[in-house]
């Protein structure tokens, strides 16, 4: 049977929804816990994800409509299953039912937009060029020819990440240009504690998205240990952000380079090398646990044009870590065996949300990126012991840092957030554990958006 895509009710007062922008074609393989398309309201902007895997069909909903909530904007078909019936069906679509066999042959124009000749021609370029929407429009606010990008997705189709990636990779790899580089405004000498060699023949580019687009001052956010950078958008669901947004995949999570980082240095350096490949200049920096102590190292450096730093729930304050957490976290391959340790993570369990759930235990699966974790596990958290301390780049920073933690984190202990420098400011959240932008998600956007507009 097919699964419904429905639009899905993501605030108490919504009754209409509008799509901004789908992530997938027509005929697109999915699987569950993929990005399908992104809902705007009068409040927030969230990313939705498919409900199973298979194939996109009929897509429906269109961007810029309102569209009434729980309407089905999409269905996702098991390869090979026949479309939806005719009583189920459109009341345009009954003069040509649909039948999708296992093998391509001539069909219905909604059946296999791929390959019928009614495809719409805004999906490809006269030049031949397959592309999504979305690459389509970053593509040409770049300057970049779509022709010139190697596609990923289907019948190599370009997609938002090729054409991101095509955006960072020109910037790392072409010569200096001949005008003399820009001055860049950096802090003062006083804010750089400790001067580290730039590590530029072992720094690589780092997997990136922009979440929000916007003017001003950017704010980075870099995700914790086990996670990848779509953990940050339950925050952003909170309320507007006017303010752009960039989030980051760290060595061996997301779709960054599955490696083993030697230490924090290393680490930072590839952060600095994406800042730089991207042209990203004063910038708050946010940092969750593991990509707490990370942000930490960035800032210290100087290398980067940190303004502000915000470290939430961040490790490096003290030995003491969940050591059991990390061993069964990246050892557990199914929901039955995932759902404790994702617990932990929590003060209210009903903040873990079905996308959540599904988008980590994707992760979960991909036996390659937690073999690659377990190795930074063993390096960085040796015999459930934090191994790096960063108290010290903390009183030698000279710019405005905020420490967020949960009363209640089972992970990291929030009484290692204690005796920070004065300058400092520390908020504690009660009945809250080791991710307070989860589960006190408004208070700490809000607490983000006062220090980028300082």
């Amino acid at each position: 049977m097919p699964v419904e895509v429905i639009l899905p009710k993501v605030d108490m007062d919504m009754a209409t929804g509008r799509i901004s922008r789908w992530y997938v074609d027509e005929g697109a393989m999915v699987k569950k816990g993929d990005l399908l398309f992104e809902i705007e309201t009068d409040k927030a902007a969230m990313e939705i994800d498919a409900p199973a895997s298979g194939i996109i069909r009929e897509i429906s909903g269109k961007e810029g409509v309102d569209i009434p909530v729980g309407e089905a904007v999409a269905w996702i078909y098991a390869e090979g299953e026949a479309g939806k019936p005719v009583k189920d069906a459109p009341v345009e679509a009954k003069a040509a039912p649909e039948v999708v066999p296992a093998v391509p042959v001539p069909a219905a124009p909604s059946a296999l937009a791929d390959v019928s000749p009614a495809k719409p021609a805004s999906n490809a370029l006269s030049n031949g060029t397959r592309a999504t929407p979305l690459a389509r429009r970053l593509a040409a606010e770049a300057g970049l020819k779509l022709d010139a990008i190697v596609g990923s997705g289907p019948r190599g189709r370009v997609m938002r990440k090729d054409v991101e990636t095509a955006i960072a990779l020109p910037k790392l790899e072409a010569p200096a240009p001949a005008k003399p580089a820009p001055t860049v405004s950096r802090p003062p000498a006083s804010s750089q504690p400790r001067s580290a060699p730039q590590r530029s023949a072992g720094a690589a580019p780092l997997n990136f998205a922009w979440l929000r687009q916007g003017e001003g001052r950017p704010i980075v956010l870099i995700h914790g240990f086990g996670a990848d950078l779509n953990s940050w958008r339950p925050m952003l669901a909170a309320g507007p952000v006017d303010a752009p947004l960039l989030a980051l995949d760290l060595p061996g999570h997301g779709a960054s380079p599955r490696q083993t980082p030697a230490d924090l240095d290393a680490i930072a350096c590839d952060v600095e090398a994406t800042l730089t490949a991207l042209d990203v200049g004063p910038l708050l920096l946010v940092g969750h646990s593991f990509g707490a102590a990370v942000a930490a190292t960035v800032a210290a450096r100087g290398h980067a044009d940190v303004r502000a730093l915000a470290l939430i729930a961040p490790a490096g304050l003290g030995p003491e870590i969940n050591g059991a957490f990390l061993q069964g976290f990246v050892r557990a391959r199914s929901e039955a065996s995932l759902m404790p340790w994702l617990r932990q993570l929590v003060s209210d369990e009903q903040v873990l949300s079905k996308p959540f759930v599904n988008a980590t235990l994707a992760q979960a699966t991909d036996i390659e990126l937690r073999t690659s974790q377990a190795e930074i596990s063993d390096r960085f958290f040796a015999d459930g012991t934090q191994t790096f301390d960063i108290r010290g780049l903390l009183a030698a920073l000279r710019i405005p840092v905020r420490v967020i933690v949960g009363a209640n984190d089972r992970i990291i202990p929030a009484s290692q957030s204690q005796g920070l420098p004065g300058e400092v400011a520390l908020h504690v959240f009660p009945a809250t554990g080791h991710m307070p932008q989860v589960e006190r998600r408004e208070q700490v956007l809000k607490i983000l958006l006062e220090m980028v507009r300082a």
